[in-house]
């Protein structure tokens, strides 16, 4: 079994770590951190990670099943894979199902679907966060990663040697579902827990794959327990110009997500040949030797990780990502409350709302957003087929500023786009600079979280800049839009 493709997915937004000092008065710490917009979660984070990987997969590695592993799901006792399932617009046959609860899922997934005999789609993702000022909320880091799996073939760029296990019960970190954030035990004790069993992992994979700890050129250690994968790091014998840097200065530790997110890294400098070994350390260890084959860099996700590791965007106040984590009630504006979506609507417009799939009039080839069954331009009736438009560009042709809406971080962007090729729709705007948004802007469409209410999440479709298109920032043009 091989890994076909692989691909990551980091939220737009930056958080300094010197903000949370700034605001604690605490000491200050380097770097930044990855931070979910107030409109994401594991699940969203988890479809885009998969539309950059599937937007470049050869067809014979469309996957037959969908793995979802994260710490952090939307739903408990609803299955979270489904909506990543249909926002995919993947056919009926192929099956969603969740691998969750722990952050040792992620692997766990991994390893279901290395041991399959049909393709499979791994998703990774997690909103990583803590109490204010702890180590967690400062360290971790929000993100996902998407695989596609398939048994060994022409198109594989990294093929699967072996694996290593050692499981032991530890009582580390811990969270019971009705708490927000985890609980952490005394740090020398899991140190003293999982070192050994990490370099029993990786010892055991190294014998079952003959490979002599010198001889790899890409070594990942990474887990819930930062203390302890630095004392494994070093005691590997691996080279060090080996190991792979754990992004923890850039993006933080994004859980479930992070093996996998750190494999893209690997993969994304190896060369023929390489070998590379991952260990992960949670509720004991695992490990996993991989060899890049031939046919590596024949697939290339729609956008690369090193692309998103340059393009994040910071200046995000502490404040916000405290509303946006739900750590700081605000005061909310003075309009009705979201309501929540009813499931028979939702259930009976699955494509147009999960997959953002519209209808096109086979008399003309007009486009209809939502899909319609009589054509708004030559009155032919139930003459349509589905035409997918999630991943097809569009241009602003005007917009609002709306600072009056119901929004978790103000004020709403409400924008008409045009379609490249026909099309138009009115739609939200995320990620998205108000005061430099203008008419003619490149967007794309998002899969996004609209509002909660009553324990219902409601799934849609927004529009953000253009990665690479400088986020709407410095345009030069007119702003001929409305400001509510």
């Amino acid at each position: 079994m091989g890994i076909v493709a692989v691909g990551a997915y980091l939220p737009d937004r930056r958080l300094e770590r010197g903000a949370i000092g700034d605001a604690l008065a605490t000491p200050p710490a380097a770097g930044t951190r990855t931070v979910a917009s107030y409109d994401e979660d594991s699940t969203t984070m988890g479809v885009e990670a998969a539309r950059h990987v599937l937007a470049t997969l050869p067809d014979e590695c469309t996957p037959r099943r969908v793995l979802f592993a994260t710490a952090t799901p939307a739903y408990m006792e609803k299955t979270n894979a489904t909506a990543v399932h249909a926002a995919l617009s993947l056919d009926e046959s192929v099956g969603a199902y969740d691998v969750g609860g722990a952050v040792r899922s992620g692997l766990a997934a991994l390893r279901l679907a290395a041991e399959a005999a049909e393709p499979t789609l791994v998703v990774c993702a997690d909103v990583r966060t803590g109490l204010p000022g702890s180590a967690d909320e400062r360290d971790g880091g929000d993100g996902a990663v998407a695989l596609v799996l398939a048994p060994d073939g022409p198109a594989d760029q990294a093929r699967v040697l072996g694996w290593g296990s050692s499981t032991i019960e530890v009582l580390d970190r811990w969270r019971v579902p009705a708490e927000r954030v985890a609980r952490v035990w005394e740090e020398r004790f899991g140190q003293h827990a999982y070192v050994p069993a990490a370099q029993t992992a990786f010892a055991d994979v190294c014998k079952a794959t003959d490979t002599t700890p010198d001889a790899l050129a890409h070594v990942i250690v990474t887990g819930v327990h930062a203390r302890a994968a630095r004392v494994v790091t070093r005691s590997l014998g691996v080279r060090p110009e080996a190991v792979v840097d754990d992004l923890g200065a850039i993006v933080g530790n994004t859980g479930t997500a992070h093996p996998g997110l750190l494999l893209a890294r690997a993969l994304e400098r190896a060369a023929q040949g390489d070998r590379i070994a991952v260990v992960v350390i949670a509720d004991g260890a695992d490990a996993v030797i991989l060899e890049a084959t031939d046919a590596l860099g024949s697939v290339v996700p729609r956008r690369t990780l090193a692309e998103q590791l340059e393009s994040g965007r910071g200046g995000l106040s502490y404040e916000t990502f405290l509303t946006w984590r739900g750590m700081l009630e605000r005061e909310p504006p003075r309009r009705p409350d979201p309501t929540a979506p009813a499931a028979p609507p939702s259930f009976r417009h699955d494509p147009w709302k999960f997959a953002f799939v519209g209808s096109e009039c086979e008399e003309c080839d007009e486009r209809h957003l939502p899909p319609a069954r009589v054509c708004a331009r030559c009155g032919a009736v139930d003459h349509m087929r589905p035409v997918r438009m999630a991943d097809v560009p569009a241009r602003i042709a005007t917009f609002t500023v709306d600072r009056l809406a119901f929004t978790p971080s103000p004020p709403l962007v409400a924008a008409v786009l045009d379609f490249e090729g026909g099309g138009r729709f009115r739609c939200e705007l995320t990620d998205v600079d108000p005061d430099a948004v203008a008419i003619g802007d490149e967007v794309e469409m998002t899969f996004r979280r609209v509002a909660t209410a009553q324990s219902v999440h409601n799934y849609f479709w927004k529009g953000r800049p253009a990665r690479g298109a400088g986020h709407l920032a410095g345009h030069v043009g007119g702003r001929p839009g409305g400001d509510a």
